[in-house]
């Protein structure tokens, strides 16, 4: 099982979204990707692209002006 950190601070809607789907797309079932994001509407945004995907959000949290997604490959 790996871990991937994809840093997307500074990128804004839609480009955290279809960067994390491009990441996910690259891993193997149970690996976790960490998507660190800092535009707002990835609170909406990411949740909806694992609805499309089937992939689990183990956690979400912000850290200052930081969001984190931590998301299972399903």
């Amino acid at each position: 099982m790996a871990e991937k950190i994809l840093n997307l601070r500074g990128l804004k809607c839609p480009l955290p979204a279809l960067r994390a789907r491009k990441a996910l797309g690259g891993l193997q079932a149970g690996d976790l990707l960490i998507a660190e994001c800092t535009d707002p509407l990835t609170a909406i945004d990411i949740p909806n692209l694992l609805r499309e995907t089937g992939d689990t959000m183990v956690s979400s949290t912000r850290e200052g002006d930081v969001l984190v997604f931590r998301i299972r490959k399903s």
